[in-house]
């Protein structure tokens, strides 16, 4: 059996992995000790007085350290971080929110801004984020898998590794700065392979793919479900086969993330020839936060002990105003403070010099005691307009109940909200290659959103007044992309727009499809 059957093989080291030893509360009060006590010397830990917070982790008292710690550190947007310290990280300064020089930075526009935002990547994270990883294949001894599949290849579809040098640091997709660094051992599995990964052109690395696709026994595929459905779809096409299976009969596992999966999954099983297990990770470019370990389990494990000490902001509307924008002094609760069931915002500080940072994402705790979670959306990506409080969540339960009803595949959407009648309206649109009628999917949309959530029931008697139904083809929104320079890798097309994203997208569909969605014309 190859190296990595052999690694999955060592029971004791999954053992090891497992975060079972001791209390979560325990394991995150040693990490943000060891993130505090490692920082205390930068400018960042001497401003806000590492070392007296390091004092309090004496303290009998079980929550006196966290208390000082958020007492002494505020809240920090991606904004005000990067314009108070990242921009001298950026700059080449030593020692600014974590100790050295950072050489590398994660590109992102996340998925509610237009600008991109620059995250600071420091070798420490990277061996965080590489340790994670390894968890993550340790887990699948947890899964019914063939030994036999343990010496395939694993082709993961990510960013460019051949990465922009700028001045003294190099930047790029996370997905492409963690590829440069795979290890040695890891690279026989590795797929397409280091030189078909420094192929920037989004396009002409699907095509270097394509044509490779038949000499490789490809196991599992790693990626974002759009793109890794868009490059299934190519191989199969470029090959004349009628599924994937005919082209790789040993894949067996796909390990998402990015989005939800949900919107994806009834086209995507259209291009199996059999069933295959799907894993899902929450790997965002500040750092690995959850990753699922067992197969049918309801959420994703968070990693509590590995370079990460997380905070919980209750996703309320004492909390965030309707824009998504945080209040000053928001309530944040440790992990052994939450409750199952509810939705918090993360705030996250680690060894990449993020502390208190508030990454966007919204999670619910599905079970507590294993503190496994699933992604609800991000908070610039509800919609609560009048109080209707629509999450993404809701939206892939209603997107996905519609395509099943009709038979058809949608794969993107996005929505809008917009004044309307002097009160509001929401303005859907569908990426939908099959012949449909849109007034019937809109009244079927609204009729599913209405099932799963009585806010928006109640407010569509009210004040949201009425909700439109544009009807595109798939192109248009992987158009708007490309347009963005957002194809391929981590990139994912935003659920909800806003101001000028939305604004862009409109001028997009007029002058490429002669499509005006101004309500007006509606």
């Amino acid at each position: 059996m190859p190296i990595l059957g052999s690694l999955l093989s060592k029971e004791k080291l999954t053992h090891l992995i497992e975060q079972d030893r001791k209390s979560p509360y325990e394991y995150q009060r040693k990490e943000l000790k060891k993130l505090i006590k490692a920082a205390r010397s930068t400018q960042f830990g001497k401003k806000y007085n590492f070392n007296e917070i390091l004092k309090s982790f004496s303290s009998h008292e079980m929550e006196k350290f966290y208390e000082f710690y958020k007492s002494r550190v505020p809240v920090f947007s991606y904004n005000e971080l990067y314009k108070e310290w990242w921009h001298k990280t950026k700059a080449g300064e030593e020692d600014v929110c974590w100790p050295g020089m950072v050489k590398y930075f994660a590109l992102s526009s996340g998925t509610s801004e237009a600008s991109t935002k620059h995250i600071p990547i420091t070798k420490e994270m990277i061996s965080s984020n590489k340790k994670t990883s390894l968890r993550q294949v340790l887990s699948l001894v947890n899964y019914k898998l063939p030994k036999s599949l343990f010496g395939k290849g694993i082709l993961m579809l990510g960013g460019s590794i051949d990465l922009n040098k700028v001045d003294h640091y190099y930047e790029g997709d996370l997905s492409g700065i963690q590829a440069s660094k795979i290890p040695r051992w890891f690279l026989p599995f590795y797929k397409p392979g280091k030189k078909i990964a420094r192929t920037r052109d989004w396009n002409l690395k699907l095509d270097e793919i394509t044509q490779k696709s038949r000499d490789w026994d490809i196991g599992f595929v790693v990626g974002v479900p759009a793109w890794i459905q868009l490059m299934l779809e190519r191989v199969i096409e470029y090959n004349k086969v009628s599924n994937i299976h005919e082209v790789w009969p040993n894949l067996h596992v796909f390990v998402h993330g990015g989005v939800s999966f949900e919107p994806y999954k009834a086209s995507f099983q259209k291009l199996l020839g059999r069933p295959i297990s799907y894993i899902e990770t929450y790997l965002a470019s500040e750092g690995f936060i959850a990753l699922q370990t067992m197969p049918e389990q309801p959420g994703m494990r968070m990693v509590l002990n590995n370079g990460i000490f997380f905070e919980f902001i209750p996703f309320t509307d004492e909390n965030f105003n309707a824009d998504g924008e945080l209040v000053v002094n928001p309530q944040t609760y440790m992990i052994h403070q939450v409750e199952e069931g509810k939705e918090y915002a993360l705030l996250l500080s680690t060894n990449a010099g993020t502390w208190r940072y508030l990454i966007g994402d919204v999670i619910r705790f599905v079970n507590k005691e294993r503190c496994e979670i699933i992604i609800t959306g991000r908070t610039k990506h509800y919609l609560s307009l009048c109080g209707e409080h629509l999450s993404v969540e809701n939206m892939n339960k209603a997107i996905s109940a519609v395509s099943s009803e009709f038979s058809i595949e949608i794969r993107e959407f996005a929505v809008a909200g917009i004044h309307y009648q002097s009160m509001f309206a929401h303005k859907w649109f569908l990426a939908c290659d099959n012949p449909v009628d849109a007034e019937k999917i809109k009244d079927r949309l609204d009729h599913y959103l209405k099932e799963c959530n009585d806010d928006y029931k109640t407010e569509r008697i009210a004040a949201l007044k009425e909700i439109f139904v544009y009807v595109l083809p798939l192109e248009a929104f992987y158009g708007f992309m490309e347009t963005k320079g957002k194809v391929g890798g981590q990139h994912k097309f935003p659920r909800v727009l806003k101001k000028n994203m939305l604004e862009d997208w409109e001028k997009f569909l007029l002058k490429k499809y002669q499509r005006n969605t101004t309500v007006q014309e509606c």
